[in-house]
């Protein structure tokens, strides 16, 4: 792909006087104002320059001054595709944002990409991923999503999204850019936990699970772009399926934005699904359906299946193909003014020099990281550690410590992250905690990829001469992330074999897990006392981690996602429909049904209690509203967070429902002894199901309305609503 090292705009020539011209000011004009301006643009420009502005890769029109709109990833921290200029701060991963349970968080972190992104030059990000995921971890790209529930993926994705683009008076303004959901709609839907594999679904499972996340983008958030994804639905490929593209995403949701294709993926309906016969069929049907904008990524601009030498000659046979482009070009066109695109100088980004980065961006990043910490087990409060009461700790794993790579990015950031100027390892964030005042013993015990068990002599001897353990297992971007399936689910190589060498130690194990999927870990639950979750925290891991270890941090994440007990369980998820209740039947034979941490699952250093929920009003009409209220008291001796969660369940319905559903949440903050009362509120939003005509809709009869600590049933508890 040709290098582009001019970013920004390029207003380079202006057009004669009785030509129009791209004026400064643009930024900031009405919807009307725009809309003229680009229709002026549309009127004189060629069919080539036309189908140019249709390749997300296409250089700066000089002869009408038309600006490029250079891109990047920001899933957690910006990554630029084209190039890589100067530092970037990396957060944690999208899985890891989720489980702080604050969309506020998810918001500050977007906004600081979105100046990190200006900074360099680009505008427009391929961010977030609204997917929720269906309960099947061996899809590699667990980690680049929000959770299982359709609720809690809208709450982050539209804080995400008010992040990065801003909103009101910031919208598109000098510190922000525009956001792309993906991918529309369904991707994690597979039958087989693979990438972009073959799916088959309901309307009814697309518009209660996959759909909500892409409305709240649209109608709270105003996202400016939409990504579709690789797969089909109903047998159409999403990047021609006018049903969704248009039926559903234009004219019910009314997305007005563009859409950008996923990667090479209207070259796919030939090269993939096999529906056209030639890149000029494929372009023409992509284009039909509404993709505005072809994505080829890591091949030469002349191979996209927009260009103008695949497409010029249909269309200029067929004049009927016109407005289609024109349609395309003036939504890319219009997404340009509203950026401010054309009021800018042109701007040379010395590669060399530039630094994306910001000391309180990373300060902010470990603040975040510190949030979504997540204690699974914690037998006889083996934590936190008391920094004087121990003379040594052993600190083993394979993820214990990662070296500054000579190229690319470390492994233990996830996928789609930057470079940042440094990572700290949970062996460094250690080391710097103590201070010399406890020594640390290092063995790195195994390779995450290596079935070689070489390494456990050195480490067995450093956690025999160690008061306690710190073992740091999981995966890597190696082992999971896009195009990273598994078939199996347990530690990868011989990490749990070292798990229990050094268990059989018998010293007082704390298993940190870094990873960005659940696994299927039953030998650490059952047996290590202590278990962090910590996903891929960012660039400040190790200190935010050896905060958790020492108490400096009391965890207070939760889980997004459930874990399995295996992978037969999969998939795992705790939006259950009913079964054969008490029957027998509605177990497995040879295991456990129930997930191994249940989503919403996450314990602390400190104890809460929750009271009797209160709803204001137990009966209102079925276009009426209310509110249930929860009293949390933190018991324990330290301060601590909990995260409160809200479910629904309307009892008896004309169509099945999920067993429950998260209709809300709040993370709270108690000192030793504090009650604090949290209240959600029960109305449409929450009351609502799709009924036999797919309409949302309050059915009058009783709903089960249950508050407490995760999706658990022991964890919650209920009260009765009737709407009438």
């Amino acid at each position: 792909m040709k290098k582009l090292l001019l970013v920004g705009c390029f207003v380079v020539s202006f057009l004669s006087c009785n030509s129009y011209k791209a004026t400064a000011q643009n930024k900031g004009q009405s919807d009307s104002e725009i809309a003229k301006k680009v229709e002026g643009l549309i009127s004189q420009m060629t069919l080539d320059e036309k189908i140019a502005e249709m390749t997300q890769d296409a250089p700066a029109n000089n002869r009408l001054g038309i600006p490029f709109m250079k891109y990047g990833e920001a899933l957690h921290g910006l990554w630029l595709v084209l190039d890589y200029y100067g530092n970037t701060t990396a957060y944690p991963q999208a899985i890891a944002a989720a489980s702080t349970w604050q969309p506020e968080l998810v918001k500050k972190m977007a906004s600081q990409t979105a100046m990190e992104a200006r900074a360099l030059g680009v505008t427009h990000c391929y961010s977030p991923n609204l997917d929720v995921i269906s309960g099947d971890p061996r899809y590699g790209r667990v980690e680049e999503s929000y959770g299982e529930d359709p609720y809690l993926v809208s709450r982050m994705g539209v804080a995400f999204i008010e992040g990065l683009q801003g909103t009101g008076e910031e919208q598109y303004d000098e510190n922000h850019v525009i956001a792309t959901a993906k991918h529309f709609i369904g991707y994690p839907e597979n039958r087989r936990g693979i990438n972009g594999g073959f799916s088959d679904m309901s309307e009814r499972r697309l518009r209660e699970i996959y759909l909500p996340p892409f409305e709240a983008a649209i109608k709270e958030a105003k996202v400016g772009s939409i990504m579709p994804g690789h797969q089909d639905y109903n047998g159409v490929p999403n990047h021609m399926n006018t049903w969704l593209l248009k039926d559903i995403l234009r004219d019910e949701l009314g997305f007005d934005g563009f859409i950008v294709s996923d990667n090479n993926d209207v070259a796919r309906l030939e090269t993939m699904h096999f529906i056209s016969e030639s890149r000029t069929e494929s372009a023409i049907l992509g284009l039909k359906a509404g993709v505005d904008m072809d994505l080829v990524i890591g091949k030469s601009v002349d191979l996209s299946s927009y260009h103008s030498n695949v497409l010029k000659d249909t269309i200029t046979k067929n004049p009927e193909l016109v407005k289609y482009i024109d349609k395309a070009t003036s939504r890319i066109l219009t997404a340009k003014y509203k950026l401010g695109l054309f009021d800018e100088e042109p701007k040379e980004i010395d590669t060399k020099t530039v630094n994306a980065g910001r000391k309180e961006h990373q300060e902010f990043s470990y603040e975040m990281a510190k949030k979504a910490i997540i204690l699974l087990k914690n037998d006889n409060n083996l934590l936190p550690l008391d920094i004087n009461g121990i003379k040594s700790l052993a600190v083993i794993g394979p993820n214990a410590h990662e070296e500054q790579p000579e190229k690319g990015t470390y492994t233990l950031l996830g996928g789609y992250s930057g470079l940042p100027p440094y990572y700290t390892s949970v062996l460094e964030g250690l080391t710097s905690k103590t201070k010399g005042k406890v020594k640390i013993n290092y063995a790195k015990g195994c390779d995450l990829l290596s079935n070689s068990k070489e390494g456990f002599s050195e480490a067995i001897a450093a956690a025999n001469k160690s008061d306690a353990v710190v073992l740091v297992v999981g995966g890597s971007r190696k082992t999971g992330g896009e195009g990273v399936d598994r078939a199996d689910l347990d530690l990868y190589g011989v990490q749990n074999e070292l798990v229990e060498a050094i268990h059989k130690t018998g010293k007082p194990v704390i298993v940190v897990l870094i990873n960005g999927r659940p696994l299927t870990i039953n030998y650490i639950a059952e047996n290590v006392p202590s278990i962090l979750e910590t996903w891929y925290l960012g660039m400040r891991s190790g200190d935010a981690i050896a905060d958790a270890i020492f108490g400096d941090v009391n965890p207070g994440g939760k889980l997004t996602v459930s874990f399995p007990r295996s992978v037969g369980q999969v998939p795992v998820t705790y939006l259950e429909r009913p079964d054969f209740i008490g029957s027998g039947k509605g177990l497995y034979k040879d295991a456990d049904k129930s997930p191994l941490f249940p989503f919403g699952y996450g314990l602390s250093y400190t104890t809460f209690k929750y009271g009797a929920p209160k709803l204001e009003n137990p009966t209102i009409s079925i276009d009426g509203s209310t509110t249930v209220s929860v009293e949390v008291t933190n018991t324990g001796d330290v301060l601590g967070d909990e995260v409160v969660q809200m479910y629904v369940r309307d009892d008896y319905a004309s169509v099945g429902r999920y067993l429950k559903m998260l209709k809300g949440f709040k993370r709270i903050t108690l000192k030793p002894g504090e009650t604090k009362t949290v209240t959600f509120n029960l109305g449409f939003n929450e009351l609502n199901v799709l009924n036999q005509e797919m309409k949302k809709v309050v059915e009058p009869g009783t709903f089960t309305i249950s508050v407490g600590a995760s999706s658990m049933a022991k964890d919650l508890q209920t009260v009765s609503l009737m709407a009438k």
